[in-house]
């Protein structure tokens, strides 16, 4: 028994020991000389990926001038390993350590800050209705009876619900497991709309095959701030973090990176997105924060 006390005890310190290195990622990437970043494979022009691995984004950038700092915070070179993540892991894998950055398309809101921590809003988010461009629908309205496609793990059909003109409208839900195959539904005629974050709609609808038969129609159904996402209670990394965004935002790099992924033409297929930064946006820059979702919705 005393020897079943003892491997027990050990096996806590060893575990306890674990999540302290995995809430301190300054020191967890300084012994191991890795960092990894969560990626998403389909969050627009956000965080994609080109293939054979490779991933690329306004988000995936942003997150590469976080990791140029921690480098120097360090003192050595980091290898950057790149984790895919979805709607639905994603925040178990940063709590967990595997994740270290999550650099993928999060809305940062009040039940999230309770398991993770965000880094200042990159941008504030419209969420939408993509249709195709033929299907006559312009309005929440004219969901009834529909199929609406979302992507499993997000609230965005949620927030469709409560939106006040949905009063009434009837519509079935069906969920692809990322934004690409939610968009696939779309595509193929499986779902007449699919509701997401404006940006990731106009990215998919940008690299499909055949942008012109797609469209964002509808009410603004809600406003979200997006967000890089870290482990709760790592004030060393979360103030490195913090402060590469402020620089970033007051030097106006921020903007150009936005200019660069949502207005120029983009790979693989050098189509551009067109998604104009707006006023809240451009607001979240000019007075850096990482409010949750529910302080935009105060009057």
């Amino acid at each position: 028994m005393k020897l079943k006390i003892v491997a027990l005890s050990v096996a806590l310190l060893a575990s306890g020991a674990a999540f302290a290195q995995a809430t301190d990622t300054i020191a967890k990437v300084k012994a191991s000389g890795v960092v990894t970043m969560g990626v998403r494979d389909s969050s627009g022009a956000l965080s994609y990926t080109l293939g054979d691995g490779k991933y690329v984004g306004y988000h995936v950038e942003i997150c590469n001038h976080v990791i140029a700092n921690l480098e120097k915070a360090v003192g050595r070179k980091l290898e950057v390993k790149y984790q895919p993540v979805t709607s639905q892991n994603r925040i178990p894998l940063v709590q967990n350590g595997t994740v270290d950055i999550e650099c993928g398309s999060t809305t940062n809101n009040a039940t999230r800050q309770k398991d993770v921590a965000f880094l200042p809003t990159t941008f504030v988010e419209e969420v939408r209705i993509a249709v195709k461009a033929n299907s006559g629908i312009t309005s929440i309205a004219q969901l009834n009876g529909k199929n609406v496609a979302t992507t499993t793990g997000t609230t965005s059909v949620q927030t469709l619900r409560k939106n006040e003109r949905a009063g009434g409208i009837d519509f079935k839900e069906v969920f692809g497991k990322d934004h690409s195959d939610s968009f696939l539904l779309l595509e193929s005629g499986r779902a007449d709309a699919f509701v997401m974050d404006g940006a990731i709609l106009a990215g998919n609808i940008a690299t499909s095959k055949s942008p012109a038969d797609f469209k964002l129609v509808g009410e603004v159904l809600s406003v979200e701030p997006i967000a890089i996402m870290i482990r709760k209670d790592d004030a060393a990394f979360k103030k490195l973090g913090d402060d590469t965004i402020k620089e970033m935002m007051k030097s106006g790099e921020i903007a150009k990176l936005w200019e660069k992924w949502f207005l120029q033409p983009i790979p693989p297929k050098n189509t551009k997105v067109g998604y104009a930064a707006s006023e809240s946006t451009k607001a979240a820059w000019a007075t850096p924060n990482d409010k949750p979702m529910e302080d935009y919705a105060k009057k």
